[in-house]
């Protein structure tokens, strides 16, 4: 028989997200009994009063934690990032119209070529020949652009926008790997997007912030289930929506607002990515990939210079219980996701195994 597994494994997978273990707990408690009704929230119909509740419960809480001004809605749906590629350029880009995009990676990429079965896609800047390692600062804007769409965190290669790309346009953004980490302007955006699987909850819903004055004005016909306005209408049950998704992300917000909201946990993320960050400039095997000034707080991403080392100083990770801690295939090297649940002690373990696989090196 399997013995049970005892040792404490830091989690800095890319995703799907680590949750508080206070979340874990109450969505287990939910899938056996919840709130005492005798059903399970999977199987609990989505037109009950009890999921309802836990539906206007979640759209109050993004509302609450993120600052959403009035004529925005919130939308739990489906499709993951993915979908919102298409969806957004459907619902905002207008027939025969034109949209500027910034290229800074794997998931911008892939917005880039959903939105040219749209309309004109100007692809206004690129690190693409730096392999994505730094933000692009200066650019220019075509004046028939409707908007101007780029992704704040690249989970891939280690990057992050630290301030709003500098245009008057509307923007809109995939904030898939670092919603709710830090402070933004709403009010700046037309449209935000996010799968839940970083920072909010587990895989199988995404968040969706929308102004509801950019709908309707694109001249074209859009399917119901691609449609914002239908799912601003039917409150984000035009279709069954993943409760459990859905409740899950309900309790990290709850789990969210009692930590301090988001004030504190960007104290929290400064904290680990500072960290990690002093050791790999410290430490004589390991160099950072990302330009200095443009590395994310979620997702560290670093390379031992001598490459002969990196199954070694794996599996030394893994011995201590590190997990996930592989680069993807376009970087190669390490990448150290630390959403918002990860606590600092899981970022001291690595940095303790980084000390310790140098000294082993005289």
């Amino acid at each position: 028989m399997r013995k049970l597994f005892q040792m404490k494994i830091h989690n800095f997978s890319a995703g799907p997200c680590i949750l508080p273990k206070s979340v874990f707990k109450k969505a287990a408690e939910s899938l056996v009994n919840y709130n005492n009704t005798g059903l399970s929230i999977a199987e609990m119909s989505h037109r009950s009063k009890d999921f309802i509740s836990v539906m206007e419960k979640a759209t109050s809480l993004v509302k609450e934690l993120m600052n959403v001004p009035e004529g925005y809605d919130v939308l739990f749906l489906q499709g993951g990032a993915s979908m919102q590629f298409y969806m957004s350029g459907l619902n905002l880009l207008p027939e025969n119209g034109a949209a500027a995009y910034i290229n800074t990676g794997t998931w911008s990429s892939k917005a880039i070529k959903e939105a040219k079965l749209l309309g004109n896609i100007y692809e206004v800047a690129s690190s693409k020949e730096e392999n994505f390692n730094y933000i692009p600062k200066n650019y220019d804007i075509p004046n028939n652009a409707s908007f101007l769409h780029y992704t704040s965190n690249n989970t891939i290669f280690g990057t992050q926008f630290k301030d709003l790309p500098d245009t008057d346009l509307r923007l809109v953004c995939d904030m898939s790997s670092d919603i709710m980490t830090r402070e933004i302007d709403v009010k700046k955006y037309d449209l935000i997007y996010a799968g839940a699987q970083k920072n909010l909850g587990p895989a199988g819903v995404t968040l969706v912030i929308v102004n509801k004055n950019a709908l309707g004005k694109t001249g074209r016909s859009i399917p119901s289930m691609l449609d914002y306005q239908i799912h601003i209408a039917k409150e984000s049950m035009f279709n069954t929506p993943p409760c459990f998704s859905i409740y899950t992300t309900m309790l990290t917000m709850e789990w969210l607002k009692e930590l301090g909201g988001i004030q504190e946990i960007k104290k929290r993320n400064l904290a680990k990515s500072n960290l990690l960050y002093q050791e790999i400039d410290r430490n004589s095997l390991f160099e950072g990939t990302a330009k200095t000034e443009d590395r994310s707080v979620m997702n560290p991403t670093f390379v031992l210079r001598n490459k002969t080392l990196n199954e070694e100083f794996l599996n030394k990770s893994i011995e201590a219980g590190i997990n996930g801690l592989k680069g993807h295939r376009s970087v190669g090297g390490f990448r150290a996701s630390m959403y918002n649940a990860m606590e600092i002690e899981s970022v001291q373990a690595l940095v303790q195994v980084m000390q310790e696989f140098e000294n082993a090196r005289g």
